[in-house]
């Protein structure tokens, strides 16, 4: 047996937990479903104040129906011409004359409409009008209230944004933190997961990560920041190799930073695919639950151990979690670093852990690692930090490995769908699967989620799952 790896002793300064940034993202998002909230209340109570003003009736049909009708045309537009955006939480004029165009443009396209359908009838001009003139004033209020909110709870702060001073010329940004890399101890070149998963929490919920580095760092710097899957700058003059996304150039300052990355899915993907593992994992936990108690007990009586494998992996960002795994080992035979891989016959396995790894059932309790949020239910699937292809670490196979953590990892993937899965005996069992992981991040897609779960249930029984 291979001997089991010590990471730490790679690392030049002794690591300290780094306190992770709370998510201004997570906040702006909570404000805009607030703000829309608070948008649709306005149209509904203001035509609805008209209607009394003007017919004495509260409540009145046709005052509400005109705000039915504004309603969804007003918020499209508002999505559309960033009404709700990060800059409309900290620049009111910027969010009054939005809101006043999105909800200006609503009504014209509503009385258009009205007119082609020759349903003119249905609305009281006097009270559309006093509606409206009740609503902008109101709406503008509240982005008032919004702004002002922000700036004394938030410190006018909406976006986390991070300096990293690795041995570039000085840059300072107004509201940036600012982390000296040789003072943290944080060595770009180095392939120690350990490092990488400190990097990685730093970077956590960061909006924007610039770095300022020599010449011959940008390309290293680069890299590591598309691994971790966030919007990142290097500073520096145009230069050839980076695969640049854009330039940013800042007032006041003798300096241009290059885009390198801007994470792989934008925050409408990120939710729509946050959803849809919430409901699908949360569904088929509620389904399983009596084959999951079932055989939880029977591993209990197997052999009395614990019921669960618990092993830390590497997700998204190159940050460790707790991945949950049905054991199907004997408890001597646990590996935790993965040092060995599983193979045919393996004396580790347990009568009833060769079954479950047969049927893929003991990868069922990773639902809970979903509902965390530490993984997805499509992605690369994680790793333990000893696995090797060829008796090589994966990074030492292919440095690209590392960009695969760009996203949450899956319960199942592009990879497994493919037939890629089992041991890696030779180094291009991992290159096979490398490949269709990165395949899988530059295009991802809900609808590819769907097909590539619907696929994963052809391949549950395999002949390489031992």
């Amino acid at each position: 047996m291979n001997k089991p790896l010590d990471f730490t002793a790679t690392i030049a300064k002794p690591l300290h937990e780094e306190p992770i940034v709370p998510s201004l993202e997570r906040r702006r998002l909570r404000t805009f479903i607030a703000m829309i909230v608070g948008d649709m209340a306005i149209l509904l109570l203001s035509f609805a104040t008209a209607g009394f003003v003007y017919e004495g009736e509260w409540w009145q049909h046709r005052a509400v129906l005109g705000a039915q009708l504004l309603t969804p045309l007003f918020l499209t537009i508002c999505f559309y011409n960033n009404a709700y955006s990060a800059r409309g939480l900290v620049d009111l004029r910027f969010a009054a004359r939005k809101v006043a165009m999105a909800l200006l443009i609503a009504a014209a396209l509503l009385i258009f409409i009205a007119f082609y359908l020759k349903a003119n009838a249905e609305f009281s001009r006097v009270v559309f009008t006093l509606g409206m003139a009740f609503s902008l004033p109101l709406l503008i209020a509240l982005r008032w209230a919004t702004t002002r909110a922000v700036r004394h709870l938030w410190g006018g702060r909406v976006r986390n944004e991070l300096i990293l001073q690795a041995g570039g010329p000085s840059f300072t940004l107004d509201r940036a933190r600012s982390i000296d890399t040789f003072e943290t101890g944080l060595d770009p070149e180095s392939q120690d997961p350990y490092l990488l998963n400190r990097l990685g929490r730093i970077l956590q919920n960061q909006d924007r990560v610039i770095v300022s580095c020599p010449h011959e760092k940008r390309g290293t710097w680069a890299f590591l920041l598309k691994s971790a899957g966030v919007s990142g700058e290097v500073v520096s003059e145009p230069a050839h190799g980076l695969g640049a996304l854009g330039v940013n150039r800042y007032e006041g300052q003798e300096r241009t930073t290059l885009i390198v990355s801007t994470g792989p899915l934008r925050l409408r993907a990120r939710i729509t695919k946050r959803v849809f593992d919430t409901v699908i994992a949360a569904g088929a936990l509620l389904a399983f639950s009596p084959l999951l108690l079932f055989v939880a007990l029977a591993i209990k009586l197997e052999d009395g151990g614990p019921v669960f494998f618990v092993q830390q992996r590497m997700g998204r960002g190159n940050r460790f979690f707790n991945l949950l795994k049905f054991r199907s080992m004997s408890v001597a035979g646990n590996d935790e670093n993965g040092d060995r891989s599983t193979a045919r016959d393996d004396d580790r396995v347990t009568r009833l852990g060769r079954f479950i790894r047969s049927t893929s059932i003991d990868e069922l309790p990773q639902l809970i690692n979903v509902l965390r949020g530490e993984m997805s239910l499509v992605g690369p699937r994680p790793h333990a930090l000893g696995s090797r292809a060829n008796a090589k670490l994966f990074w030492e196979v292919d440095s690209r490995y590392w960009r695969r953590h760009s996203l949450r990892p899956g319960l199942t993937g592009l990879a497994q769908v493919r037939g890629f899965r089992g041991s890696t005996d030779r180094e291009v069992d991992l290159t096979e699967r490398l490949q269709a992981d990165l395949e899988y991040i530059k295009g991802w897609s809900l609808k590819r989620d769907i097909g590539i779960m619907l696929q994963t249930l052809k391949v549950l029984r395999h002949d390489r799952a031992y």
